[in-house]
């Protein structure tokens, strides 16, 4: 969460744009919060499906972290910044 803030404070000093500030640091906070619990939830739910989560888990965790950042930040982008 600390690192959330320094970007977001970086991105206000180098382009004085306190929108694009909040943008930024609200989709690093929420992206943070989806890939810890879609570290806990998938492993979990691959082990009930007797699927060894060591395996395939790390692939689709990046696949949700990534899509999940796309979306918020520019999903926050269009709602906040338009």
């Amino acid at each position: 969460m600390v690192w959330a803030f320094v970007i977001g404070a970086l991105t206000y000093l180098w382009f004085s744009d306190i929108m694009l500030s909040i943008t930024i640091t609200v989709a690093i906070l929420l992206n943070l919060v989806a890939a810890s619990l879609a570290g806990v939830v998938i492993p979990s739910i691959l082990d009930k499906m007797k699927i060894d989560p060591a395996l395939s888990g790390s692939v689709i965790l990046t696949t949700v972290t990534d899509i999940v950042g796309f979306v918020t930040f520019l999903g926050l982008g269009s709602l906040l910044l338009l």
